[in-house]
């Protein structure tokens, strides 16, 4: 069951499943979820490992940050790029809820993909993401925009909290380590 907005805003005021919501959607969030704001932009460098046991992610080149409601404070997207985002935003998921992001209209619209995937139970921190322009122009995109929404499921039965290494809101690999 989709959690709506009501149940939601008693849980950011109860057990902090989102912190640093911005007023808007504190005060009249859409749909059944909250918007979510881009934070943090990288680029990826070098080559990465991905085998059975171990793992290495390619480095990467922070090239944006969001520091506060300055509309100048923007990237452009270029065609045919790859980028990693974070949200400003932390989430703190407890074992009977699990969430789920999508893209804001807009960005397919303006022909920017999301690559993303599910937050699981037990899930803390902020969230990061990967968008790519596939379409043919530039696209400017201010940081604190909002990119994302996020829907948040009730789990009917248990579940096993998150356990990986990317807790916290981790970025990137510090070398080659084993996975969990």
């Amino acid at each position: 069951m989709v959690l709506g907005v009501d149940r939601l805003l008693e849980l950011v005021q109860e057990k902090k499943l989102v912190e640093g919501l911005c007023d808007r959607e504190l005060a009249n969030p859409e749909g059944a979820g909250f918007d979510l704001r881009l934070g943090e932009l990288y680029e990826l460098e070098g080559e990465g490992f991905l085998g059975i046991e171990n793992r290495d992610t390619p480095n990467l080149k922070k090239i944006a940050e969001y520091k506060g409601d300055d509309s100048e404070n923007s990237f452009v997207v270029e065609p045919g790029k790859y980028y990693l985002v974070t949200t400003i935003e932390s989430v703190n998921l407890p074992a009977d809820i699990i969430a789920f992001i999508v893209s804001r209209t807009t960005l397919f619209r303006s022909g920017i993909a999301l690559f993303n995937g599910a937050v699981s139970p037990g899930y803390q921190g902020k969230l990061t993401f990967a968008i790519c322009n596939l379409g043919g122009q530039k696209i400017k995109i201010s940081l604190g925009a909002r990119v994302v929404h996020i829907t948040f499921h009730e789990v009917s039965g248990s579940s096993n909290l998150y356990r990986g290494q990317w807790q916290g809101g981790r970025v990137t690999t510090e070398g080659e380590e084993r996975q969990i």
